[in-house]
């Protein structure tokens, strides 16, 4: 998708069209689906699992240090946030609908958004979590579940994901006083030099 100076504005994940009969578009809207980046390392505990494969099939390397994790920060600050501002600005300008799917954990990392009916939304945001099946006589695995559905408008969602929860400046100054304290109690190293030329 190209803005209006021609320049990219970003892949879509998904559009959804809607076409009559004879095949000519009257609508359309975006599906951006949302990963998240993880802060770990996946490497490591796969090669050592490729080492020996069945012997280490049941490996558990959760307590690591370097166990991976997801990264909803970076996700959102990174991630969503310029993909809303970009390609869903444009689809906003264009009164074009967007749907965001997402991770339950990641959704509820988001600061809280106002909603509204799905009638006067403009992101629908579907939230979804792995739900873990048992079925008698069969292995256990996990089922992508759509759990929830939350309608927002554009720019309300927007404001609230990336306006700032600031601290208190106090708290800061006072950060800022013990980094000074430090370097003011430690002598600055001073060389002379010998010969200079």
């Amino acid at each position: 998708m190209n803005d209006a100076a021609g320049k990219t504005a970003g892949n879509i994940d998904v559009v959804l069209v809607a076409y009559h009969d004879d095949g000519k578009v009257y609508d359309f809207g975006a599906l951006e689906v949302q990963a998240v980046y993880i802060s770990g390392n996946v490497r490591e505990p796969f090669e050592y699992y490729m080492k020996a494969p069945k012997q280490h099939s049941s490996m558990n390397w959760s307590k690591q240090s370097n166990y991976p994790r997801p990264d909803y920060l970076s996700s959102s600050r990174k991630r969503l946030v310029p993909q809303l501002l970009f390609k869903g600005g444009i689809f906003n300008t264009w009164r074009k609908k967007t749907a965001v799917a997402l991770n339950k954990g990641f959704f509820d990392t988001l600061p809280r958004m106002k909603s509204v009916s799905k009638s006067k939304a403009d992101i629908a945001w579907l939230i979804y979590d792995l739900e873990l099946i048992k079925e008698k006589g069969k292995s256990e695995k996990y089922r992508l579940k759509k759990v929830d559905e939350v309608f927002t408008e554009f720019e309300s969602s927007l404001l609230s994901i990336t306006a700032p929860s600031p601290g208190k400046i106090d708290d800061f100054v006072k950060l800022l006083q013990e980094k000074l304290d430090e370097q003011l109690e430690t002598p600055p190293v001073n060389k002379t030099i010998e010969k200079p030329f």
